[in-house]
């Protein structure tokens, strides 16, 4: 009889990385961003890897883990996950990130998905099998496409901050990805570049930075560069139900689907809105604000408001966000995920978990583009084509680069904070800014 190897150590390694001055509607991106990393060593000697949301709350939470997760097996994950899953404190209460109040995300995101991929990391490496064969009802796809994610971006000279400076002559996307872009003109010229580099055929605008208006002008922009693209527009529930509804029937035909169009107003819930919403246009619908959760989903689909759910492992855990695939399937609507600023551990778990997903997957979400030359891994999964080709190797498929590794933890060291705050940044472009759920970014 094989003896299953035990968990013998783990880690909690805070990094941080840097950033550009991305517009969004919570402000603007700080120029630098943290993360969580998590490994695990087993009695064989392998390392399962994982990377998380950062923040000092996660952290905490990671640490408090420990005596649950040493000395277990691992192949007990699922046992393990449940474990931990008792001992959450920062429980989600039931706002979610509807209004993108980004103080809440930390309420969103679940800290024991690191656990859960480090296990399954080493759990592959045990049976050299890849991660996407052991989860959900094994591999359906040995390819993921992505989309290309296209940003308004601030002049980072506007700004008494350290917005990194890396533009390479050689390279025409480590150029544009720091320029200043806040025309149709210069989406395009992103796009256009994204799809020479990374071969995207998809590509979706983060908006709630200027009117609705002039963001749909943009898409129509892009149709025009890519008309055989698909084309969607996240402007974070920015928009008013009248006035996403008035956009939609004038550029509609333009989006493949739209992400948040509106959000919640006048005491109805975000599932409510997008549900009258579709009502009136029809328009397939996407979201990862107003479901970010199983008493979410309920009423989500009860009332019909979405079409994809945009189940993102770190908010759903690997194996929940595979039910909502499951589920969907069965229901004949799509799963995709939502990112945020990530490193390229997560880019691979994203890679794995939606070669997992059954049924109809719309292409998946993810900011590594725009992290791109910061991997914490030699070996990290390339995007060509718009495509991830899932590798035929065992667990994650990756193996991090402590010397990398090192570097991304000294820079998080000399961070003087580590949560998410997109305002610090934007008050420096307009004084005394504040977040507001309904007015775009920059339209003050």
């Amino acid at each position: 009889m094989v003896d299953v190897p035990k968990i013998t150590s783990m880690e909690i390694i805070p990094i941080a990385g840097y950033d550009s001055p991305l517009l969004t509607l919570s402000g603007c991106h700080y120029p630098y961003f943290t993360r969580n990393v998590v490994i695990l060593k087993d009695s064989t000697g392998n390392r399962g890897i994982a990377e998380i949301h950062g923040g000092d709350v996660i952290q905490a939470e990671l640490e408090s883990y420990k005596p649950y997760v040493i000395g277990s097996d691992i192949c007990d994950y699922r046992k393990v996950i449940n474990k931990l899953k008792k001992l959450q404190k920062n429980v989600d209460k039931g706002k979610g990130i509807q209004q993108l109040d980004i103080s809440n995300l930390k309420y969103v995101v679940h800290a024991e998905a690191a656990v859960e991929c480090a296990m399954l990391d080493l759990y592959g490496k045990f049976l050299n099998k890849p991660m996407c064969d052991l989860i959900g009802m094994g591999k359906q796809r040995d390819k993921v496409e992505f989309l290309g994610y296209l940003f308004y971006i601030a002049d980072r000279d506007k700004f008494d901050l350290p917005y990194i400076h890396d533009e390479n002559a050689n390279d025409k996307w480590s150029q544009v990805r720091r320029q200043e872009t806040l025309t149709s003109e210069g989406i395009v010229k992103q796009a256009k570049v994204l799809h020479e580099k990374y071969g995207f055929r998809c590509f979706k605008l983060k908006g709630g930075v200027l009117s609705g208006k002039e963001e749909m002008e943009t898409i129509k922009a892009l149709h025009e560069a890519f008309p055989e693209s698909r084309l969607n527009i996240d402007p974070n529930g920015a928009w008013s139900l009248n006035e996403a509804i008035e956009l939609t029937k004038k550029y509609g035909d333009l989006l493949t689907y739209v992400e948040d169009p509106c959000g919640p107003e006048n005491g109805f819930s975000g599932r409510e809105i997008l549900s009258y919403y579709k009502n009136e246009t029809h328009k397939a619908v996407a979201t990862n604000m107003a479901t970010v959760s199983w008493k979410q989903m309920y009423p989500t689909l009860l009332m019909k408001s979405v079409d994809i759910v945009l189940a993102d492992p770190h908010f759903w855990g690997i194996e929940g966000s595979l039910r909502v695939a499951d589920i969907l399937n069965e229901w004949n609507l799509v799963w995709g995920s939502h990112s945020n600023n990530h490193f390229d551990i997560t880019l691979a778990l994203y890679a794995q978990t939606a070669a997992a997903a059954p049924g109809n997957i719309t292409p998946v979400d993810t900011h590594f583009i725009w992290q791109d030359g910061q991997q914490l891994c030699d070996d990290a999964f390339e995007i060509k084509n718009g495509c991830i080709e899932i590798p035929n190797k065992p667990g994650l498929g990756i193996n991090i680069n402590d010397e990398k590794l090192a570097k991304a933890h000294a820079l998080y060291e000399k961070l003087k904070f580590h949560e998410r705050n997109d305002t610090i940044a934007m008050q420096y472009l307009i004084k005394d800014w504040k977040f507001d759920s309904k007015k775009p970014t920059l339209c003050r």
